[in-house]
């Protein structure tokens, strides 16, 4: 039962990263789960699951690899302009 219900989540999160082009981040807290779990789901389960998928999500992830340096800055400036806005 449990590895039916881990073949139907590593699809679910595939689906979800890559319809709301999430990051492992989110998706672990819209499911639940840790992200050692949602990255192990789509990258090792997922691609003997669903190769095809599998592929489409690598690319999303990808994606975002490249761009967390452009949103920890992002989130950095906007850290300070609240504090200022407070002040």
């Amino acid at each position: 039962m449990e590895e039916r219900e881990g073949r139907e989540r590593c699809e679910l999160l595939g689906e979800y990263i890559l319809e709301h082009n999430a990051t492992v981040r989110t998706a672990a807290r819209v499911f639940g789960v840790s992200k050692s779990t949602v990255h192990k789901d789509v990258t090792a389960h997922l691609s003997v699951q669903n190769p095809t998928l599998s592929e489409k999500v690598r690319a999303v992830l990808d994606q975002n690899k490249s761009e967390r340096h452009l949103r920890g800055g992002e989130a950095t400036r906007q850290k300070y302009l609240s504090a200022r806005k407070k002040i």
